[in-house]
């Protein structure tokens, strides 16, 4: 069986079920690495991103947004659509390594 206290799924639907596990693994990931990221830009700065200030502020400079767009996001897309794939053949979480 599985656990759904509030009864967000019908009874016996396990694609429904696998769905929503599958989402709230992927939002816990999704939350651990921004954690990590936060403490990560605390101290580290790549060559070319010195003087990128810290933060939200980052957007304002046209380093950090060259660092978004050609760095942070096909890390994510790469992660998201290759290395996390979703199969409803496994358990939610389960990518055999």
């Amino acid at each position: 069986g599985y656990f759904d206290p509030l009864g967000f799924c019908k009874v016996g639907d396990y694609e429904g079920f696998h769905k929503l596990r599958s989402a709230e693994i992927k939002h816990g990931r999704v939350a651990m690495m921004a954690a990590f990221g936060t403490v990560f830009q605390h101290f580290v700065k790549f060559p070319f991103f010195d003087k990128t200030p810290a933060g939200l502020g980052a957007l304002d400079e046209g380093a950090g947004v060259i660092g978004l767009v050609l760095l942070l996001l096909p890390v994510i897309g790469f992660l998201e659509t290759i290395y996390w794939r979703d199969d409803l053949s496994k358990e939610p979480g389960n990518f055999g390594d």
